[in-house]
């Protein structure tokens, strides 16, 4: 049976973990979305796939952090998230906090998920930002700036000797903002 007749078959073949309709349509050929949709329905019910929000199916073992990155896009993982495993802050929060074009909460699957807004103009550079396997997370760095660009410098840092000062230094010009650099330089001591 081929893929284009089988979509479960182009899923379970598939290094992703998290689709959307869109991109089911480009990986099954499958150009009939409700014909799609229709068979998705049925994988869902016979439990082969999760439907975890409408438009969105997913293995029954998917990445949490790639559902991240496909809620809203475009987002990147950053924030509390990032600098909680870089070890740069010790309180522990279960959301996969993000960066977006929104603000929003929501909980999947029992997973909290958080998105921040940010303004536009800090899309066009995509520096500090890694794309792996269908998901993009911010460096410790970017996650540090973005976090005082965000919060307005009201944040607390446990531990900030992770993070690298020339990546920061690297990564500061993108934001543009001279108040952001100031408060960088207060709080980590040093002159820019």
């Amino acid at each position: 049976m081929s893929s284009q007749i089988n979509p479960l078959l182009s899923i379970l073949n598939s290094p992703r973990t998290v689709f959307t309709i869109q991109s089911l349509v480009m990986l099954t050929g499958i150009q009939d979305s409700k014909k799609l949709t229709k068979s998705l329905h049925y994988y869902a019910k016979d439990g082969k796939l999760l439907n975890l929000r409408r438009g969105i199916y997913a293995k029954l073992n998917y990445d949490v952090q790639e559902m991240a990155c496909c809620l809203y896009r475009p987002s990147y993982i950053s924030l509390e998230y990032v600098l909680q495993r870089a070890g740069v802050v010790f309180q522990w929060e279960e959301s996969i906090t993000c960066i977006s074009y929104l603000s929003r909460s929501t909980e999947i699957d029992g997973q909290p998920y958080q998105y921040r807004k940010i303004n536009p103009a800090l899309w066009v550079g995509m520096e500090g930002i890694e794309q792996r396997d269908n998901i993009a997370i911010a460096s410790p760095e970017r996650a540090f700036l973005d976090m005082i660009y965000i919060s307005s410098g009201n944040c607390y840092f446990d531990n900030l000797h992770p993070l690298s000062i020339n990546k920061i230094r690297e990564l500061l010009p993108h934001y543009n903002s001279a108040t952001l650099n100031e408060r960088v330089s207060n709080l980590l001591n040093i002159k820019l």
